[in-house]
């Protein structure tokens, strides 16, 4: 029987890191960083701004998932340079330093965020203005970028990184343009959140083919979604690079509630 992949999780005591620890804890051998302690795996704690102190808790592993960051599309310069900018790099340097193999991004929809806010009939689908959709439309590609907040300049920056990491020093990275994993899991307060959902089953499954894809992906951006009836987003791409299919998918309506989150 072989080893168990040693697959460290930045953020793992947050919403995805959470989903990964239960849904993928018995196939990998997991470890995490995090600015708090979870207790169901090893975790370091530390700030991902200190590469000094991260740096232990990436010997001897073969996959980093970097989810670890300030999640706000709202959040401040301030923190986004830090734990989104400033973080990124500290985790793959300490992983190039380390010899992983492979780091898995955890991009955004925000880095082309401003075509559904902006731009027909994109927005159309966000606003809710199905009737005047003309199905089917051209999906968003992954060569796109067009980020809506300083969060999504962070995950426009990261993707750039990844790049440079893999023809600088042959590392693999796959960069997730994660639509919105949310909890409860359940997208049915918007058509936004219709669009973009990525449930929790999905999401879980995301991540597990991109930690065990074929040494030959190299580099890849791809945009993680589930199969939903109102999607503005290409995951063929993702399907033929890393054999995703959602098992998951949301339909065409929608209530709205007075405390539903933002997309922005």
């Amino acid at each position: 029987m072989t080893d168990k992949k040693k697959v460290l999780v930045t953020g793992v005591s947050g919403q995805i890191g959470t989903i990964i620890r239960l849904r993928l804890g018995d196939r990998y051998a997991l470890s995490g960083i995090d600015l708090v302690g979870v207790d169901d795996v090893p975790c370091v704690v530390a700030d991902l701004a200190d590469l000094a102190a991260i740096q232990p808790a990436f010997e001897n592993m073969d996959t980093v998932v970097h989810l670890g960051a300030d999640p706000n599309p709202r959040a401040s310069w301030e923190s986004i340079l830090k734990n989104n900018i400033v973080a990124t790099r500290n985790v793959f340097e300490a992983a190039r330093l380390a010899g992983v193999r492979r780091i898995i991004f955890a991009s955004s929809n925000h880095a082309v965020g401003f075509y559904p806010l902006k731009q027909e009939p994109y927005k159309a689908v966000y606003d809710g203005r199905i009737g005047e959709v003309d199905w089917p439309i051209a999906p968003l590609t992954t060569d796109l970028l067009r980020p809506d907040s300083d969060y999504g300049v962070s995950k426009a920056f990261g993707e750039a990184l990844g790049s440079y990491f893999h023809d600088q020093f042959g590392i693999s990275v796959i960069c997730l343009r994660i639509g919105w994993v949310m909890t409860p899991d359940d997208p049915s307060f918007s058509p936004a959140a219709l669009s973009l959902w990525l449930s929790h089953r999905d999401v879980a499954q995301l991540i597990q083919k991109s930690v065990d894809a074929s040494p030959s992906v190299g580099f890849t951006v791809v945009n993680g979604e589930s199969a939903n009836v109102l999607s503005i987003w290409d995951i063929e791409s993702t399907r033929q690079i890393l054999g995703y299919e959602p098992e998951d998918g949301a339909g065409d309506t929608w209530t709205t509630k007075p405390d539903s989150p933002s997309i922005i």
